[in-house]
């Protein structure tokens, strides 16, 4: 692969799509971060204000892009509530988020990627099913299949496609008020799951070393999935 690779990721803002974000600008990668709150960081990084909520105004926002090399879909946000409580407005936002954006940037983005390049999609542990989740789980299982699809149409021209599932992870997510349904459970390793560690593996696959690996899901969870 070219020294310098170009990436757009997605919740470059917080959490695992901010350490995904540095770790790339720290192995020399140049890369476009889109969320609704600006951002800086040191390196070859740029910010375009971007709405995820509103998949169908991002291919504007990333019209004017030079091709890149990488897709990371990170930005999300969790809604919890157990059967009978459930709000559709939860599931629509979620779904826009997690789902109708990952499907608009692919779409906008990998047609004029460089053969060879990656896609990686941030989905959860979560997405098996998990009381009080059944929203959040619904719309993580659907990148899934968004993800499996794509690497078997884009295997011709060597693209990667592949899934990140983390379990309960040390991010600003964790005390949203929107999850109170679901209070934090620790993994059985005893520590959250911590986003450099997320953002390790998704290096890896995004790297020189990430050729052979299509189609999967990655679910890094410090043991809560035992």
């Amino acid at each position: 692969m070219p020294a310098e690779q170009r990436a757009v990721v997605t919740g470059c803002s917080s959490g695992i799509g901010n350490a995904i974000t540095r770790r790339l600008l720290a192995d020399g990668w140049a890369v476009t971060g889109l969320s609704r709150s600006e951002t800086s960081l040191d390196g070859k990084f740029e910010w375009l204000r971007a709405d995820l909520a509103d998949p169908r105004s991002l291919a504007d926002s990333v019209a004017g892009l030079d091709p890149v090399n990488a897709l990371v879909h990170a930005a999300g946000f969790q809604r919890t509530a157990a059967l009978g409580d459930l709000d559709p407005s939860a599931l629509e936002g979620m779904f826009a988020v997690h789902v109708g954006a990952a499907s608009v940037l692919a779409n906008a983005l990998v047609p004029s990627m460089p053969d060879g390049g990656r896609v990686v999609l941030l989905g959860s542990r979560t997405s098996t099913g998990s009381p009080g989740k059944s929203q959040y789980a619904a719309t993580k299982a659907a990148l899934m299949g968004l993800g499996r699809t794509w690497a078997q149409e884009l295997a011709p021209r060597r693209i990667t496609v592949n899934v990140l599932s983390p379990g309960p992870t040390d991010t600003p997510m964790l005390n949203d008020p929107g999850r109170a349904a679901t209070p934090v459970r620790m993994p059985a390793l005893g520590a959250l799951v911590d986003p450099e560690d997320v953002a390790a593996l998704a290096a890896f696959l995004l790297g020189a070393q990430g050729k052979s690996i299509t189609g999967q899901n990655y679910v890094i969870c410090g043991g809560a999935s035992l």
